[in-house]
């Protein structure tokens, strides 16, 4: 079994335990597109057996999310699940939130949650801020396409639709715009609307997933996350290149689909003509 199933993952399960359900149900090896925190929903691309190959070309593809912050207050891990660290009276009003949003917009610096999945020293940060050790992450560069003002959701609560690309944490976001505008804020809320070519609409929930005699229909085909240019070769001259035989035949240079007479190979990359498979799927 090979392809992704776009999963729409629930509140208050981790998206390990999502891929876990999977791998046991398709009994394969399987991995996701983006850790989800527990308290998000949405959008959850999850890698069937040799498809997991795929996410380097696909990690840079743009993500939406529909995500609601609360401002006055932070806590430790920039939601509304952490502890409680600092509040303040000074809240923000709807024409100070719109005046900041354009300072986040394009590339932008960013530090991430000391509570996430980033290496320190070779441990996840989520557990040293559990063990309660100190430490610093580094800024790294981040992109931010669009934020868009959907408007207040409750008491010092307010709702955005954020275009971003891989590597953005929503919940830094809630954090420095709260400082930006001498206030504080957490996330609230996430949603994650889609992520590269994987959109809610068409995604399957949890439960239904699990409850179905049939899960080999939600496989997607592999193909479909990837939209590099299309290239067809002859299966003879894949096996000479896959064998480690790699001779001129004239590719332009780029990253390619490729296929031969019986579907989808992988992911190509030719050079002065060669051409080398770079994620192999069969």
């Amino acid at each position: 079994m090979t392809g992704f199933i776009n999963v729409n993952k629930p509140k208050d399960v981790s998206s390990a335990k999502v891929v876990a359900a999977v791998k046991r149900r398709f009994s394969t090896p399987c991995g996701h597109m983006g850790t989800l925190d527990p308290m998000a929903t949405g959008v959850l691309p999850i890698g069937i057996g040799k498809a997991s190959r795929l996410f380097p070309y696909l990690v840079d593809k743009v993500k939406v999310y529909r995500a609601e912050f609360l401002f006055g207050v932070s806590t430790d891990t920039l939601d509304v699940t952490g502890k409680i660290e600092k509040t303040t009276e000074n809240v923000p009003s709807e024409s100070d939130i719109k005046s900041v949003i354009p300072q986040f917009i394009g590339e932008i610096d960013q530090v991430p949650p000391k509570y996430s999945a980033k290496n320190v020293n070779g441990r996840r940060g989520y557990k040293l801020a559990r063990e309660g050790k100190d430490f610093t992450l580094n800024a790294r560069r981040v992109r931010i396409d669009d934020i868009e003002y959907l408007g207040q959701t409750g008491e010092n609560a307010f709702s955005f639709r954020i275009t971003c690309g891989g590597g953005t944490y929503i919940r830094s976001l809630a954090r420095d715009m709260g400082e930006n505008l001498n206030s504080l804020a957490v996330m609230s809320s996430l949603v994650r609307e889609s992520s590269g070519k994987f959109d809610l609409d068409a995604a399957v929930s949890f439960e239904e997933f699990l409850s179905s005699e049939e899960p080999e229909k939600y496989v997607i085909p592999a193909d479909f996350a990837v939209d590099y240019e299309k290239l067809f070769i002859h299966q003879s001259r894949a096996k000479k290149i896959l064998d480690g035989v790699y001779e001129d035949y004239g590719y332009k240079d780029g990253v390619y689909r490729v296929y031969v007479q019986d579907g989808f190979l992988g992911i190509g990359e030719a050079k002065d003509g060669k051409l080398r498979i770079k994620a192999y799927i069969r």
